[in-house]
């Protein structure tokens, strides 16, 4: 087996967001540590923000370089076991700063939705934009979902900034507090957004519909059960930062957009089984 061979995708295992994917599945001798979590799923969410320090943070705080290394690893088993070598206790103990592990809002979205599913209940990271940060502007962000089965809907909640203030509602965030980057693109190609407005803040050249076709792509690997690094690149999503791809890569952005909107198991399997945008078994292995 090559560095460039695709996994498989079964669709039927995408019907079931209460199991783990790749990225997800906590190791056997782990699961003891999330048993004392709260039973509701914000509850689950809120544990995380004592669990994960952003980088800026973590400069500030004066962590040891070698440290932010911790930001780059995609496996949340991997981050458990990071998290349990700094602090061995169980992850209901919330972590002083410098015990937590350095990562972006992609950590905090993807422990959580670790967490949850590890517990049985139905979870999604999910990759886009939050507008709600600054007027105007959509910023590169991850939240989670989970399936409220008596209201028969995914809740989206905003993981790191529960209590900030940010939105009225972090726990259920309200339509349009964050898009998804299929539904920004949709935006986009209807004439409703200025996608130089959507990006990726701290940044000069991260801006523009390149951010939001890649975020697409993450996003739709997301609800594929492979969670990515908000860096990670595959396909031809390289060329489209670019600016090396036309109206054809359009088009396909297009039916990733559509078809992670229409929330159909089978119909994202099959998109995502095809080569330009399924992500290649060495980012996951």
């Amino acid at each position: 087996m090559t560095d460039d061979t695709f996994d498989p995708l079964d669709p039927l295992d995408l019907l079931d967001y209460a199991r783990p994917g790749p990225l997800t599945l906590l190791a056997p001798e782990q699961r003891w540590l999330v048993k004392e979590l709260p039973d509701d799923p914000v509850g689950v969410c809120a544990a995380v923000q004592d669990l994960v320090i952003q980088p800026a943070d973590a400069t500030e705080l004066g962590l040891p370089e070698r440290r932010f290394a911790e930001k780059d690893i995609r496996p949340v088993r991997e981050l458990v076991a990071t998290l349990t070598a700094l602090d061995p206790s169980p992850l209901h103990h919330g972590r002083p700063p410098e015990r937590r592990v350095v990562g972006t809002c992609r950590h905090f979205a993807t422990i959580a939705c670790a967490f949850l599913r590890a517990r049985g209940l139905p979870s999604r990271a999910r990759c886009g934009f939050g507008t709600c940060f600054l007027p105007g502007r959509g910023l590169d962000h991850w939240i989670t979902e989970y399936w409220n089965g008596g209201e028969g809907r995914w809740v989206r909640v905003d993981t790191e900034h529960l209590g900030h203030g940010y939105a009225e509602r972090p726990d259920d965030l309200a339509p349009g507090e964050f898009l998804t980057g299929g539904e920004a693109w949709i935006q986009y190609r209807e004439g409703l957004i200025d996608p130089q407005l959507f990006g990726v803040p701290g940044t000069d050249h991260a801006w523009g519909p390149a951010e939001i076709s890649g975020n697409a792509v993450r996003d739709l690997a997301a609800l594929c059960k492979r969670e990515m690094l908000p860096w990670d690149e595959w396909g031809r999503m390289t060329d489209a930062y670019d600016n090396k791809t036309g109206p054809d890569y359009d088009r396909l952005i297009d039916t990733v957009a559509e078809t992670c909107g229409g929330d159909d198991p089978t119909a994202l399997a099959r998109l995502f089984a095809t080569e330009e945008l399924l992500v290649p078994r060495r980012m996951i292995d």
